[in-house]
């Protein structure tokens, strides 16, 4: 979801993305789901599960790990990008515990492009790759910050143009010098 505000509130742009790739939630709920089974197995009707059964304390564990845990962590994670009048904001929620601010007079030049996520920075989330960091949950476009030390941040979209567009480097200017 993409919010464009008045600048009376200072925040030029907004979007916040969260995993919802049906691959991703088959790989998180499969083992939940059995992990509930094991659980319920074990403890509700007093029958061991699989082979070589883990203790009552074990299935729990398990169970409230990846049953519990790991589908409530994934279910919170999100991307959001605000583009304020001081500059870019980015938090992968609940990763980073605030946001992290990438003035204006920081970046070099930026524009809109289209990437692969796995070879360009080996996948989604935050990713540290050949061609720099990225912040992406899913697609494969976005917009490549290069910042005046060199270093480059790639900010998956599903609205790049819009996320350009909303500061001072974006299509407009495309090609000044910050």
């Amino acid at each position: 979801m993409a919010i464009i505000m008045s600048s009376s509130n200072h925040i030029l742009f907004r979007e916040e993305q969260k995993f919802n790739q049906l691959w991703l939630w088959v790989l998180v709920l499969v083992p939940a789901s059995v992990s509930w089974y094991a659980v319920i197995e074990q403890l509700v009707f007093k029958r061991t599960f699989g082979t070589n059964p883990a203790s009552d304390s074990g299935s729990v564990f398990i169970w409230v790990i990846f049953g519990i845990l790991f589908p409530i962590f994934m279910a919170s994670l999100r991307l959001v990008t605000e583009v304020r009048s001081d500059g870019l904001y980015v938090r992968f929620y609940p990763l980073h515990r605030s946001y992290r601010n990438f003035t204006f007079d920081s970046i070099r030049s930026c524009h809109v492009q289209k990437y692969r996520p796995i070879r360009d920075y080996g996948g989604w989330g935050i990713r540290y790759g050949l061609k720099g960091t990225a912040y992406n949950v899913s697609g494969d476009r976005g917009v490549l910050l290069e910042f005046r030390d060199g270093s480059k941040l790639m900010i998956g979209s599903q609205q790049p143009e819009r996320l350009a567009a909303a500061m001072p480097c974006g299509p407009s200017v495309i090609g000044r010098q910050l």
